[in-house]
């Protein structure tokens, strides 16, 4: 066990890990929030890190900060950006609501870095959390920003690259499967006729849908709350700070970030993380609709509606042999479950805003980047371990529409409402077929029902007319 070293903050000593690579305001905070294990997610590390390279760059530009100390700070933030952050994040997610804690973790064990290696220059330097990395900035307009940041380049580089792709599996599938006519179903009851392709059809158009509302959300994202400070005033940064900052931080991404237009609306309310929290549950509640739907359409495979065939993933039974479940369908149920869930939390946390500060960053940080996280993932999974390996039963969807007593519909502009539920009641009630009680009954010339009882004529506007 290695030993510890003694270092101080406003408050007084405090012991620290030899070895820790943080102060004494990271391990104060390790030690008052004992609550989750659950840290910061990796994502909003590397925003944080990619905000405070990018503040380092702009206040050395500005001549705030010498080129020595910030060459040292962006070099510590790339070290810990090649994926050593989480080590040395070890502060509880359910922390100080302004995420304060996390800010000064980043602070000190950039600061600590940056001194270590000014160390071996000719001219060593002291490095200072507060004077040098937290420069010109406040916990209360960082968290925010990377909050954004971390958000954004979640949208950007991971769900809306699966939605793209699984909306276009699903219109893939939709050609695939447009010849094949199958009952529709409205209430889990038998309804008029609906070819499989038009059914895949809603749902490759659902996923579209979703990828413009999350773009929306994305480019309310691109504002930072970067330069107002304490209470979005600005205090203690330059006026140029923010946008040179932010300059790097577009071009270090890709996105085009911008200083926030009102920096009081930036660190007080938290409108947007909510509005693109929606955007995500949205998509998240037609997942899960389409992979229920799906997993209906598949259920049996001899006992249940068995119009499509899943594939093969996994044994679905410790004691059942050769049962097979519907796992991938289930996990991304499981997911949108979840995301809903994280919903509810974030909307709560949007709610507690408190005049200059929400105080409710680190939680809604974490919630809305792992359903970000999450929903990508179970997307793509579900694109490829189902949705492209769908087949469908030609024949079971030609049994179960045939013996669908809504086909009388096409019948009722010849033989009227009542009639026509004649028919269908006889129907259910002796178990024929719809075209087999309509010829017992002699209601119209065997021709023209043939013609009116063409379950794929029923799937076009007018159909149903002779």
């Amino acid at each position: 066990m290695s030993a510890d070293r003694i270092e101080r903050d406003a408050l007084g000593e405090v012991r620290v890990p030899q070895d820790a690579w943080w102060g004494a305001e990271t391990q104060r905070a390790v030690e008052n929030f004992t609550v989750s294990g659950l840290r910061m997610p990796r994502r909003f590390l590397e925003a944080l890190l990619l905000v405070k390279s990018a503040a380092a760059a702009a206040n050395a530009e500005l001549g705030l900060l010498d080129r020595e100390r910030a060459v040292a700070l962006q070099a510590a933030a790339d070290e810990l950006l090649s994926g050593r952050a989480e080590a040395h994040f070890p502060v509880d997610v359910f922390q100080t609501g302004s995420g304060t804690s996390t800010n000064m973790n980043a602070n000190e064990v950039l600061a600590h870095r940056a001194q270590e290696a000014l160390a071996h220059s000719p001219t060593p330097k002291r490095v200072d959390p507060h004077d040098h990395a937290n420069l010109g900035q406040s916990s209360n307009d960082v968290i925010p920003t990377a909050l954004h940041v971390a958000a954004a380049r979640g949208l950007h580089e991971e769900l809306l690259p699966a939605l793209v792709s699984l909306h276009a599996a699903l219109a893939a599938k939709s050609e695939e499967f447009d010849s094949i006519v199958k009952t529709g179903r409205t209430h889990l009851q038998d309804a008029a006729p609906i070819r499989l392709g038009q059914e895949f059809s809603g749902y490759a158009r659902q996923i579209e849908l979703c990828v413009p509302r999350l773009e929306a959300a994305r480019h309310e994202l691109m504002e930072l709350a970067l330069g107002g400070t304490a209470v979005g005033t600005g205090l203690n940064t330059h006026p140029e700070f923010a946008p040179r900052a932010i300059a790097h931080l577009a071009r270090r991404t890709g996105l085009p970030f911008r200083e926030a237009t009102n920096h009081f609306e930036a660190q007080a309310a938290m409108d947007k993380a909510v509005a693109v929290s929606g955007a995500v549950k949205t998509a998240a509640v037609a997942l899960f609709k389409i992979a229920n739907d799906i997993r209906w359409m598949g259920s049996g495979p001899r006992n249940g509606l068995g119009e499509l065939r899943l594939p093969d993933l996994q044994p679905g039974s410790s004691i059942m042999p050769g049962k097979v479940n519907p796992v991938a369908c289930e996990s991304l149920m499981m997911v949108a479950a979840q995301v809903v869930g994280n919903d509810a939390a974030i909307t709560i946390g949007g709610l507690s805003g408190n005049f200059e500060l929400n105080t409710f960053l680190p939680l809604v940080a974490r919630e809305l980047l792992e359903s970000i996280g999450f929903l990508a993932a179970a997307a793509r999974g579900f694109e490829t371990r189902c949705v492209r390996g769908l087949t469908a039963d030609v024949a079971r969807c030609h049994d179960i529409v045939e013996r669908n007593t809504m086909l009388v519909t096409a019948l009722a502009p010849r033989l009227g409402h009542a009639r026509a539920a004649e028919i269908a009641l006889e129907a259910a009630r002796s178990g024929r077929t719809v075209r087999e009680v309509a010829r017992d009954w002699r209601v119209l010339p065997d021709a023209e029902l043939d013609v009116l009882l063409d379950p794929r004529r029923m799937t076009e506007p007018g159909g149903g007319a002779a």
